[in-house]
């Protein structure tokens, strides 16, 4: 999908005269991704640059001073959405740069720029971020340098459903911009690209004396685990666990806030994987790791010399399910003819629909695809190419430092399923916490939240949280008791009182105690044959004190937990609040809320 189209030739002819004012065959792509798709769609892109002669510079946006954007002159923006329709936490500095109100209309007048937005139209807001941005940068004076495209998560092919034709249409306007030098042609995108690393063999031993990356970045602080406590009852079918980690560093850490985790993959696992891929026997030999490609990412905090074992326990992700690109790099490798014609056929337009249903819909992992690709030898150089990175997990952090000093609280629910072909599958992250034992130690960071605490401390406050959604509304309610502010209201939603109440004890005391309005709903408590309840009908029954709290006393509003149907029922509950008892019309009581999210008294922290 994409937005409205328009002429890529006349497009190019506007900006041409332009851009080749300067020389330079060079352009900037920034990314801001939360689960690495769209870290890989500016990998592809720059490959696509580098076969058109252009030299493309790719930075995620958390790595990039947003007050650079003034001096460049041709960006590519890929953007994914989180939550329901929320950008980012890597795009949030360079947003909030964008969206001062100081900024004069004409700022970027030099920029050129294309945008490639990734969500899911399930959800109200598909894009959100991507379409803000562009809208944004033309009024502040910047160029589009062709429409922008929206792969889509509901589309068969998945993002490449819009991300093929978009890379076609942006290749015909650089072309335009930087035509070819005569008997130069494009690189083809069929091709075997050359490997972003060159890995050599190290010294013995040297991946001994070198520093881990991760424990020598100040961001991370090393965490001992104290609980790993089950919350969930025993025969209950989801696993939810509290987890405590105490800190020699006086960490600090706000309501809102999230920890940031590198998981590693079990042992188990990799060692199998070894030996499906052929390096079981080189597995433990020191390496070094050059890179070769600038335009192409790597693993955060990758060092410089390591084993591969260590590169498929902690850097790539063997269990992912894989992206087309990887098939892409596959087919190059597979020695065995069949095998090489099923590639191809997987990545042929005709094939698209099989490949889907071999791949996503089962979600088949890579560990998997290559235990029936055996014929495939996967040159060490390209495994950073071939596999994507195994990336850091965010949790909310579920306390306040003001009552739990250098100490984090999580509650995880610890990811099991089964796929359709009946094969388990646990979250790579989550498995890996679920077996930590109390005096382990990790590395863990603190990412700055959505969150924010009102400045007024007479504000009352409403928490939304059903299931692990609770885990940022204890933090903000634990240090609201601390500092003295009582007026806080919590609505809680499980399925069963007795089954996965998290934290019930501790709200019912805060209850008796005058500090906290608590309110649950318990969706499967209910006699059979009666409409279930969830936490936007609690809302609705409480419309009158809504309406005193929000409508009255300004109250904010925290909403947490899943980006399904949830954000969306519980703002049309407080909208009926408005109605009902506020007597303010539909379409007032819709600004109301939409008003309330611009001025910061509502707040979303949710995921999909």
């Amino acid at each position: 999908m994409s937005s409205a189209p328009s002429s890529s030739s006349s497009l190019a002819a506007d900006h041409n005269e332009h851009t080749l004012e300067h020389d330079e065959r060079s352009l900037t792509i920034l990314y801001a991704t939360e689960t690495g798709n769209a870290q890989d769609v500016a990998d592809r892109l720059a490959r696509l640059c580098r076969g058109l002669r252009i030299r493309a510079r790719v930075h995620s946006m958390d790595a990039y001073p947003p007050t650079e954007l003034i001096n460049e002159h041709l960006v590519i923006f890929v953007v994914s959405t989180t939550g329901s329709g929320h950008e980012p936490r890597a795009m949030t500095p360079l947003w909030n740069m964008l969206l001062r109100a100081d900024l004069p209309e004409d700022l970027f007048e030099d920029l050129t720029f294309a945008v490639f937005g990734l969500g899911d139209s399930a959800y109200e807001k598909f894009c959100w971020p991507a379409k803000l941005l562009s809208r944004r940068l033309v009024k502040l004076g910047a160029s589009e340098l062709c429409a922008r495209g929206e792969g889509d998560d509901q589309h068969h092919l998945g993002v490449d459903g819009a991300l093929g034709p978009w890379m076609k249409q942006l290749s015909a306007v650089l072309i335009h911009i930087f035509p070819l030098p005569d008997g130069i042609t494009p690189e083809s995108p069929d091709g075997l690209p050359p490997p972003r690393v060159t890995i050599s063999d190290a010294p013995a031993g040297a991946q001994l004396t070198r520093k881990d990356p991760l424990v020598t970045d100040r961001e991370y602080h090393t965490a001992t685990v104290t609980c790993n406590k089950r919350i969930t009852a025993e025969d209950w079918h989801q696993d939810v666990r509290h987890f405590e980690f105490s800190f020699q560093d006086d960490i600090r850490y706000s309501p809102g806030d999230v920890a940031v985790i590198h998981p590693e993959a079990i042992p188990a696992d990799v060692e199998s994987f070894l030996s499906t891929i052929g390096y079981a026997n080189i597995a433990d030999d020191p390496i070094n790791v050059t890179h070769t490609l600038e335009d192409q990412s790597l693993p955060d905090h990758l060092p410089s010399t390591t084993t591969l074992r260590e590169v498929f326990t902690r850097y790539l992700d063997i269990n992912a399910v894989p992206r087309r690109s990887f098939f892409a790099f596959l087919q190059h490798f597979a020695q065995d003819e069949l095998e090489r014609e099923k590639l191809e056929e997987f990545l042929s337009d005709e094939g698209a629909d099989e490949m889907y249903e071999y791949c996503q819909r089962p979600r088949r992992t890579i560990r998997e695809v290559l235990e029936e690709f055996r014929s495939a030898k996967v040159p060490r150089d390209y495994i950073f190419d071939l596999f994507p990175p195994l990336r850091p997990r965010q949790f909310s952090i579920a306390s306040s430092v003001k009552e739990h000093p250098r100490s984090i609280h999580l509650c995880i629910a610890i990811v099991q399923y089964r796929t359709m072909l009946k094969i388990p599958r646990r979250g790579v992250c989550t498995s890996w916490m679920a077996r930590l034992k109390p005096r382990d130690q990790l590395q863990i960071g603190v990412q700055k939240g959505f969150i924010a605490l009102p400045p007024d401390r007479s504000t009352p406050v409403i928490c939304i949280g059903p299931g692990t959604g609770v885990a940022p509304m204890r933090a903000v309610i634990q240090e609201r008791i601390r500092e003295g502010i009582y007026e806080n209201t919590l609505y809680f939603g499980c399925r069963s009182a007795s089954k996965d109440h998290h934290y019930g004890d501790e709200w019912r005391k805060y209850a008796v105690e005058k500090k906290l309005v608590y309110r649950a709903a318990f969706s499967r408590d209910g006699p059979e044959g009666v409409a279930r309840t969830y936490v936007q009908a609690l809302i609705r029954e409480d419309a009158k004190r809504i309406w005193e709290l929000v409508g009255e006393r300004g109250a904010w509003v925290y909403i947490s937990g899943s980006a399904n149907k949830m954000p969306a029922a519980v703002r049309a509950a407080i909208q009926y609040a408005l109605v009902s008892v506020g007597k303010m019309s539909e379409e007032d009581a819709k600004e109301y809320v939409v008003n309330m999210e611009k001025e910061g008294r509502l707040i979303e922290e949710c995921w999909s």
